[in-house]
């Protein structure tokens, strides 16, 4: 009979009283054999951690992942990519990595270099190496989880032994990582095992997180393009008063949107079964109306791959069969471009059982993350974001981002829930001495917003330069009167601005930066400044980073090589930050 280390009056359930009644014998019993702290074995088993981040997620998980290995008998390291040279994989036993994708099937910054060496010839045999990759992404996008699958799959051709399969993980990633987290800690050995319940996400749910979002009340709300604009811009202001909330300038705020209810009901009144039937919600932990589930709970507005396969097995259409059977990229991309889950409801009906049914195929609706566009230091108790609210007509139907227009449309009556996303790899330098450029065309404005702020509260000395990009001067020049205050009182010492439609030719923000070339070489070379981007990944993002290459090849004198290398030492130093999306 298995010993009472602790009493029953302790606080905890008789779960957690179990759990540590074992853990407690197992030390005992060590002790008594000789054996270490490590557990039964007495063997600590060394683990690196590698993560790959641009907003931040992948750093999260990898210490969380530490944090449950260290209370076993590991010896966890977490490593950023960019500070793991290549070479070393053949010298660690152990290697697991946790990385995104963004951009069109791109490695995040810190792991472009690392990614790059071990798709090489460079890349050595490791035959010895155990490894094991989580893999982040986004199923709406066509290259998903690609940066995690080359990792796992160049690390199998090399001769490494995968110890768990690859798990890659859609935008709802808690429930994967934390059976993978289990799964690699068995293979890998662990002889104690991490508390049933008091792990990691259960100690941060004492204050506001993603699990638990804090309901802000908006302070403001308006539009920032001019009448005449072809886009809409609002800058919302949240209070985060008896939040506990904190931030720093650079991160992002996430926020949880609700469906329009109008739509919903036309689903609802649609669907060919009973609808009054209460749902699961898609954790299965509570059950609610359908009404509710769809409003606060389910995405109905992304159309994936596997939705509309699951969609056609349940209709009779025919257009719908030869999408599926064709499965080709082209012909889904062709069919989901502005239709949601009403299309599939309305023009594709399908027969289900009930409501459970129905919703068992889609998706949760997730948080949508923005930049945050102030700082603490200059509104305490707030947080400002710049959002970019989409609007479009396809396929008969008015459409738009459900959280752009949730919070420009729909809003009134409603606090929203939201939590801060630190994003450490865009943060300013701690020199308040250096010079800073700042590139960050429509709503890529907003973390330099914050950044602006932050040097004047700070008094920073150092110089800040910032290029802004929109259509129009007249009616899209986003935050216009703070941005020629800041010029007027010296937080900013330059301000380059390129409104692309305002003259025949098309001028943006790379070209702005080739026209300053010398300047802009001088900053970052001569006097170690620092290079911040914001916005568009696709197609600014890239400009941005070729005219950089460019500069330093016409004004530094580089070769394309060594411009390529100046470039990479400048991302290493955490010189050259980019939030991009």
């Amino acid at each position: 009979m298995a010993m009472n280390y602790i009493s029953d009056d302790a606080p905890f359930n008789a779960e957690q009283r179990a759990w540590l009644n074992t853990l407690v014998g197992n030390f005992i019993n060590d002790l008594t054999a000789g054996k270490g702290l490590a557990g039964s074995s007495g063997e600590v088993v060394p683990v690196k951690i590698l993560f790959g981040s641009q907003t931040g997620n992948s750093e999260a998980l990898a210490k969380k992942l530490s944090k449950a290995m260290a209370k076993a008998n590991f010896s966890p390291e977490v490593v950023d990519m960019g500070d793991y040279e290549g070479s070393q994989f053949a010298e660690d036993s152990n290697v697991l990595i946790i990385t995104s994708t963004y951009g069109d099937g791109e490695p995040p910054d810190n792991a472009a270099d690392l990614h790059e060496f071990i798709l090489s010839d460079a890349a050595p045999k490791l035959e010895n190496l155990s490894y094991s990759v989580l893999s982040l992404g986004d199923t709406e996008y066509p290259d998903f989880c690609k940066c995690g699958i080359e990792f796992d799959e160049r690390l199998a051709e090399l001769g490494a032994k995968r110890v768990v399969d690859r798990v890659d993980c859609d935008v709802d990633f808690d429930e994967p990582f934390n059976n993978w987290k289990k799964a690699v800690m068995d293979a890998l050995g662990a002889s104690v095992a991490p508390a049933p319940t008091l792990d990691d996400e259960d100690e941060e749910e004492d204050g506001y997180s993603k699990t638990n979002p804090f309901p802000s009340t908006i302070l403001s709300n308006y539009n920032l393009n001019t009448e005449g604009s072809g886009r809409e811009t609002h800058h919302i202001e949240f209070s985060l008063a008896g939040s506990g909330l904190e931030y720093e300038a650079g991160d992002a705020l996430s926020v949880f949107p609700v469906n329009p209810e109008d739509v919903v009901d036309k689903i609802i009144a649609s669907l060919p079964f009973n609808t009054k039937d209460e749902v699961p919600l898609p954790s299965g932990k509570s059950e609610v109306s359908l009404k509710e589930a769809l409003m606060y709970h389910y995405d109905i507005r992304s159309l994936s791959k596997g939705l509309i396969q699951e969609w056609q097995k349940r209709s009779g259409s025919p257009y719908l069969r030869s999408v599926v059977e064709a499965d080709s990229k082209e012909h889904y991309d062709a069919f989901t471009w502005g239709r949601e889950l009403i299309d599939l409801v309305v023009d594709y009906p399908a027969d289900f059982a009930d409501g459970e049914e129905f919703v068992s195929i889609l998706k949760k609706l997730q948080p949508r993350l923005y930049s945050i566009s102030s700082s603490p230091k200059a509104h305490p108790g707030e947080v400002h974001l710049t959002v970019a609210v989409v609007r479009y007509h396809a396929h008969h139907r008015e459409r738009g981002g459900v959280c752009s227009t949730f919070l420009s449309d729909r809003v009134d009556g409603f606090q929203p829930k939201v939590f801060v996303h630190a994003n450490k790899a865009f943060r300013l330098p701690e020199d308040l001495s250096k010079p800073v450029i700042m590139c960050g065309p429509g709503t890529g404005i907003a973390p330099f917003r914050a950044f602006l702020e932050e040097r004047r509260a700070t008094e920073a000395s150092g110089k800040n330069w910032l290029l802004f990009g929109n259509p129009h001067e007249s009616t899209d020049f986003l935050y216009q009167n703070e941005l020629e205050g800041m010029l007027a009182d010296g937080t900013l010492a330059r301000l380059d601005t390129a409104f692309s439609r305002d003259q025949a030719e098309k001028i943006y923000v790379q070209d702005r930066m080739l026209e300053a070339g010398a300047e802009i070489w001088k900053w970052l070379h001569d006097e170690g400044g620092y290079f911040f981007v914001c916005g568009d990944a696709s197609r600014m993002a890239k400009d941005v980073d070729a005219a950089l290459h460019k500069i330093a090849e016409e004004h530094g004198g580089l070769s394309a090589e060594a411009a390529v290398e100046f470039i990479k030492a400048m991302k290493k130093q955490k010189r050259y930050a980019r939030d991009v999306y």
